[in-house]
Parts: C-alpha cells; structure tokens; sequence
C-alpha cells in the first residue's frame, strides 16, 4: 500500500457522513467538565522537542519521515477523519486488523484534518493505559501495541505498531477465534430483547422505554423526540474490535436524528463471555475501555452508556466507592439512596444479599453496551436530579436518580433471587 492518501475504508465510510461537530480544542463534544477523564490531555513530558523550529522546516521532516517509512514498506494510511468519532473508528479498526495478524507488524495514519495535539492526547493515554496493570491483565491483546505521533508531533500521523506473538498467545487467540463462529445473532438479538422487554420494559427499570422496539417515550414535553432502538451485533472476542464497533456506532447515531435512531443496544456475546470471576473482569475491562476513550475526549456529555453482563456485579467494579460511567451506583450507596427516596425502613430491614440482587437490573444474557444520547438522559432525569447523598459515614457524594434506583432496587428485592435467575436463565438458553 503506498501514497499518503490510500484511505483506511471503514473512517472513509464514516466520515462521509454529514453530521459537524466543533474543532478538538477545548472539546470536539462539549465543555462540560467530567470527572471521568481529565479536563487536559494526559502529558509525560513538558518539554517540546519542535519548540523554534519553523513551520516550513517541521514539513520537509515530516514529508522525510513518510517517505522512509514508503522505503521500509510501512502502509500509509490517508484518514479524511476530521471529528473524534471518526477518529477514533479509524485508530481502533487500524489496530484490529493489524492485531488479527499474528506477525509484527507497522501502519502510519496519516490525519491531516485532526490537530497533532489530539493525536498526542490518544497516544500519550495508550501509553498510560500500558502501565496499569489492573486493566491490562484482562486487556492482553492490547499488549502488543505501541503508539505514537510520527516524529513527536511534526505532522498529524499516528505510527501503530505490534510485536508478533508468541507460540503460546497464537494458541490463546486462535481459540478465542473459534468460539465467535458459535455466535448467532438472530437469536443474540432475541435474547438480549427478552431480557429488555421483561426488566426494562416490563418492570420498568426504565419508564421511557415502553417496548423493545422504541424509547424515550413520554419526553416529548421536555424536548425528546421518541425513535427506534437500534439492535447493533458483534461476536469478536477481541478489545480493539469491540472499540472499533462501539465508534461505528457513535458515528452512526451522529449520523441520524433521534426519530431515525433513538438508542443502540450493542450486543458483544464474545465479551466476557461465561458467568466465571474472570469473565466478568473482561467484561468490565473492556467497557471501562470503551468509557475511557469516549471521555478522553470528553464525549460523556453528548452520549451515555449502560453497561449489561449475564453475573453483573456493581460491588466488584472499579472505583468501588464512588461512580463508575456506565454503571450502577457503589453497592454501598443503595442504603442512603432509599433513605433519600423515603423508604427508610426498607433501608434498616433489607440484608446485603437482598440489594445486591439490584444487580439483576444489569444483569442480560451476555455482555451489552446501551449507547444513549445525553440530551434523552437529561430531560429524564430532570433539572433538579443532582442531590447531595449522604452516606451516614460524615460523608456526602453527588448522586442522581434517587427515584429510580430505590424504586428498582425495591422491586428486584421483593421478586427475590430465584425468580430472577430463572427468567435470566431462560434468556441466556434463548441464544444458545
């Protein structure tokens, strides 16, 4: 593959679209602060290697370094990305096709509409993310990985790179392979809506989904037009994969008025796949993944997630004490959520194992992401949904949806552990 502007297909196809979004700095999605990602790019140095260099200069260094990696036989990959969505659809998709080879392997994107500091920000993040080994032991694949800005930012190129794996990580990965082939995903889809349709819908977890098929239903006083929920389905068992399919989809709903598409259920069955300690710790690293790259560049204030898995449990997931994106409230709030909701003597009376039987509210089939726009989970929630909770141990934290969560946490409590497993159960052995 040579020449700069040989495009990567799938950001081709994405950025076709005709959706704008404003420039990266300060925010390509919104200036709301969260407290999910840093309100600045993660820097490891403050020097500047380029400082005084003209611009004339940096551009005949730049040219020089893409034409060495021609002469080497790297690919360069001419991306015409131009917003976050589309650039993160064409690093993650790069690295899923590189990561499917098991040899080393090299390829140059090349984003001259994206600004190098952008850019930085991923790779300088990735580094990071290396380094942290409570993620990174259930994020092997992401191992092999390296990535960089081309010549410490002389032009807006990424180089991406993998080491070739070894006897025994050929023999891991050929086997995760197979098992995507025993996927289905009619009857992936099917399960995930029976599950839907008997929590979401029929007990109401959430009172603006009325079916499988639509939601939010009942916000069009407050500015939300209801539209379809869309059915989006993987069967990779492979993080950059997952990442890849996950940005097609936020493009997709940029893309579409909330009319034409609502909502996306992504159904990721080969994720965290089984109902073993260690299945749901690949679970929630590769969604707390999915959620660190959305508010790198802070996209948590144009779309929400909800996160779904077959042994969903909020006391194991990461930060324990406080919020996690995507998630239920720490296991430990539920206490001072009902007091706050008015039901103080349930809060005295229920034991552990009843409220933790919340967790059923999350609890689908198998692993699925629910991908939101802010603007549906804002007016539902209301103006006034911010509180100080109090913990009763001197401390109080910011928590919203204080009604919703006593009341669901109420109703799973009062169905009780073996009506839910059953019809849990009976979900799962739809998709199998």
């Amino acid at each position: 593959m040579t020449g700069i502007r040989l495009l990567v297909a799938i950001a081709a196809a994405v950025a076709s679209t005709t959706t704008s979004v404003s420039a990266f700095a300060p925010s390509p999605f919104s200036k709301r602060v969260s407290h999910h990602a840093p309100a600045t790019s993660l820097r490891l140095s403050d020097e500047n290697p380029l400082e005084g260099m003209s611009d004339e200069r940096k551009s005949n260094l730049f040219q020089s370094l893409l034409r060495d990696l021609q002469i080497e036989g790297v690919p360069l990959l001419g991306c015409d990305a131009n917003e976050v969505s589309t650039l993160n659809g064409a690093i993650w998709t790069t690295m899923a096709e590189l990561g499917d080879n098991d040899e080393d392997q090299r390829a140059c994107l090349v984003l001259e509409a994206i600004p190098t500091s952008a850019l930085t920000a991923f790779a300088e993040d990735f580094t990071v993310l290396k380094t942290q080994a409570r993620l990174m032991d259930y994020l092997p694949e992401l191992r092999r990985f390296s990535i960089s800005v081309l010549g410490k930012g002389l032009g807006p190129a990424l180089l991406i790179e993998t080491v070739a794996r070894t006897d025994e990580e050929k023999t891991a990965a050929s086997s995760q392979k197979s098992v995507e082939s025993t996927f289905d995903n009619d009857n992936t889809v099917t399960a995930l809506k029976s599950f839907i349709g008997r929590v979401v819908v029929g007990l109401e977890a959430c009172p603006y989904t009325k079916s499988v098929d639509m939601s939010a239903v009942g916000l069009e006083q407050r500015g939300v037009t209801p539209g379809p929920v869309g059915y989006r389905y993987s069967p990779t068992t492979d993080a950059c994969m997952t990442m890849s399919m996950f940005w097609n989809c936020i493009c997709e709903m940029m893309s579409e008025p909330d009319a034409n598409l609502s909502s996306i259920m992504l159904s990721l069955p080969g994720i965290g796949m089984g109902d073993s300690e260690e299945a749901h710790k690949r679970f929630a690293a590769v969604v707390e993944l999915v959620g660190r790259y959305l508010c790198l560049f802070r996209g948590d204030g144009s779309f929400g997630l909800v996160h779904f898995h077959p042994v969903y449990d909020r006391s194991t997931i990461h930060p324990l004490q406080k919020p996690s994106y995507g998630h239920l409230p720490p296991t430990s709030w539920l206490r001072p959520i009902l007091k706050m909701g008015g039901h103080g003597v349930e809060a005295e009376e229920l034991s552990d194992d009843e409220l933790a039987l919340s967790n059923y509210q999350r609890r689908a089939p198998h692993t699925a992401i629910n991908i939101l726009r802010m603007s549906q989970v804002n007016a539902a929630a209301g103006a006034k949904s911010v509180v100080d909770l109090d913990l009763g141990d001197g401390t109080t934290e910011k928590a919203s949806g204080i009604t919703l969560y006593s009341r669901n946490t109420l109703r799973m409590a009062e169905m009780g552990k073996d009506a839910l497993q059953t019809a849990l159960d009976a979900d799962i052995a739809m998709q199998n």
